[in-house]
C-alpha cells in the first residue's frame, strides 16, 4: 500500500478529530475526488479513516497504556498519526506490524516532526508487541467505563444510556454500531418494481437482497444492495430507480396513511428522502411540499426531485420555527422529522459521539418542541402529525412526545416507537405519531 494513501487518511483525520468537520460528508467528497485510485486503493482509504474514528476512545487508551505523554497533550498531527497505525496493528490483518510501524515514523517526518520519530516508533513497536496485554477496565467493578473503552463510546453517553435503557441494551447498541452497515435502498416503484430492479442491478454483479423488516413495518419497497463501487456509478441510481434510504427512514411516510391526491408538508425535508416516499404514496394528483432552512439543503432535495421525477413535489426555503399562515391546516399530513443529535446513526456518522454534549442534548429538545408548537398548526382536522428524529435519546423522543400531547389536547397519540439499532438491519429511531381531531 502506497504511503500517500496514510498521508491522505491522516488529513481527513485531522478534519475529523481536530476540526470538527462531518465524516460521512467528507468521506463522501474524498472517495468522489479520489475516484482514480484503484479500488483497493480506496477501500483501505476507507476503511483506515472511518475505523479510526469509530474506535478513537479504545486507541486512546491503548496509546496512553504505553506513552508517558497521554494522548490528550500530543500535538494533533501525532495523536492522529499514532492512533490510525494502531488502528492498523489491531483492526487490519492485512497489514504486517513493520509497515504499521514504519509508515507512522514516515508520516511523523512528513509532517515535519523528525524530532519526534522515535517517540513514534517506540510507541508504535511497543504496541505491537503488548496491544493483547493490556488490561481493560473491570467489566464487573466498571462497567460503564469498559463499555467506553471498549466499544469506544463517551462514558457519559454511556452513562445516560444505561439509566435510561440498562446496561444490556446500551451493550448491543454499541456493539451494533461497529458492525458493517448494510446499505438499504427503497425503490423508486413509479419508474420500476423492486424485483425488475434486483435482476437489473444482478447483471451488473450487485447483489440486492430482500429485507429482514422491523416488527411492525409497512415498507414493501425494501432492498440491501452490495457488491458495488459507488452508488453515483451504478445507472440505476442515475435514472431515479431508486433512493437510498435506511429502513426506519422508509417506515415514516406510510404512517401518514396518505390517500391518492392527499396534501403532505415534510418541513425538514433535506436531502428528501421522506418528502419523495410521500410523494410517490400521494399519486400524481397528489402535492409534497419539501421543505428546508437553508438553500444548501433545498438544492440537495432539488437533486433528488428531479432524478427521481417527482413531478408532484415543491421544493421550498423555509424555516420551520417560522409559522406560514399560508399553509394553516393546508396539510393531511406533515412530516417533522427534526434536527437531532443523531445518536442512533453512530455506525455511519461515528463522529457524532464526539460532538455530543449533555447540554447539546438539552438545546436541540428545546428547538424541537420550538418547531412542533409551529407546524402542528399546517394539520388540518383530522389530519396526521409524525414527529420522528435518528436518535436514541429520551430527553429529545419520549419526552417531547409527552410534552406535546399535555400542550396540544387537539391531538392524540396514535402510536409511539423508539427503534433501536440493529446490527446488520436499521439505525437508531424514533417516531410518535399524532392525530388532529379539531
Amino acid at each position: 500500500m502506497k504511503e500517500n494513501i496514510r498521508a491522505i487518511s491522516l488529513e481527513l483525520l485531522l478534519e475529523i478529530m481536530e476540526q470538527g468537520a462531518f465524516s460521512h460528508s467528507l468521506l463522501n467528497d474524498a472517495l468522489e475526488k479520489y475516484g482514480y485510485l484503484p479500488e483497493q486503493e480506496r477501500a483501505f482509504l476507507m476503511r483506515l479513516t472511518k475505523g479510526t474514528v469509530e474506535r478513537a476512545i479504545e486507541l486512546d487508551y491503548l496509546i496512553d497504556a504505553v506513552s508517558k505523554t497521554k494522548t490528550v497533550k500530543m500535538k494533533p498531527p501525532i495523536r492522529n498519526i499514532l492512533r490510525m497505525g494502531v488502528y492498523q496493528l489491531k483492526y487490519m490483518d492485512s497489514v504486517p506490524d513493520s509497515a504499521a510501524c514504519n509508515e507512522a515514523v514516515r508520516l511523523a517526518v512528513k509532517k515535519g516532526f523528525a524530532g519526534l520519530k522515535g517517540f513514534v516508533n517506540g510507541v508504535m513497536r511497543t504496541l505491537a508487541r503488548e496491544r493483547d496485554r493490556i488490561a481493560y477496565p473491570d467489566r464487573k467493578k466498571e462497567p460503564q467505563r469498559w463499555l467506553s473503552v471498549t466499544y469506544s463510546l463517551p462514558e457519559w453517553l454511556v452513562g445516560k444510556w444505561c439509566t435510561d435503557y440498562g446496561k444490556d441494551r446500551t451493550e448491543r447498541m454499541a456493539a451494533a454500531f461497529l458492525e458493517p452497515h448494510p446499505t438499504a435502498i427503497r425503490v423508486n416503484t413509479r419508474l420500476i418494481s423492486p424485483e425488475e430492479l434486483a435482476e437489473r442491478l444482478s447483471k451488473r454483479g450487485i447483489t440486492a437482497e430482500t429485507v429482514k423488516l422491523p416488527a411492525g413495518s409497512l415498507i414493501n419497497t425494501a432492498l440491501f444492495i452490495k457488491g458495488y463501487d459507488t452508488i453515483a456509478g451504478i445507472p440505476e441510481f442515475q435514472q431515479g430507480l431508486f433512493y437510498v434510504q435506511d429502513l426506519t427512514s422508509q417506515m415514516i411516510a406510510p404512517l401518514l396513511s396518505p390517500k391518492p391526491g392527499a396534501h403532505i408538508m415534510d418541513v425538514c425535508a433535506a436531502p428528501g428522502g421522506k418528502a419523495l416516499h410521500a410523494a410517490e404514496l400521494t399519486g400524481i394528483d397528489g402535492k409534497v411540499i419539501a421543505r428546508d432552512l437553508t438553500r444548501q439543503k433545498t438544492e440537495l432535495i432539488e437533486e433528488n426531485v428531479a432524478r427521481t421525477k417527482a413531478d408532484n413535489v415543491l421544493v421550498q426555503c423555509q424555516d420551520a420555527a417560522v409559522l406560514d399562515r399560508e399553509k394553516i391546516a393546508w396539510a393531511d399530513g406533515v412530516i417533522a422529522d427534526l434536527p437531532c443529535s443523531g445518536l442512533g446513526v453512530l455506525g455511519r456518522k461515528a463522529d457524532i459521539k464526539y460532538k455530543a454534549t449533555a447540554q447539546s442534548l438539552e438545546e436541540l429538545a428545546k428547538l424541537q418542541r420550538q418547531i412542533l408548537d409551529t407546524v402542528w398548526q399546517y394539520v388540518k382536522p383530522g389530519g396526521r402529525l409524525i414527529y420522528s428524529t435518528c436518535t436514541v435519546c429520551r430527553t429529545e423522543n419520549e419526552e417531547n412526545a409527552d410534552w406535546f400531547l399535555r400542550t396540544h389536547p387537539e391531538f392524540q397519540l396514535l402510536e409511539m416507537r423508539q427503534m433501536f439499532p440493529e446490527a446488520g438491519v436499521c439505525d437508531g429511531f424514533f417516531y410518535a405519531l399524532f392525530e388532529r381531531n379539531m
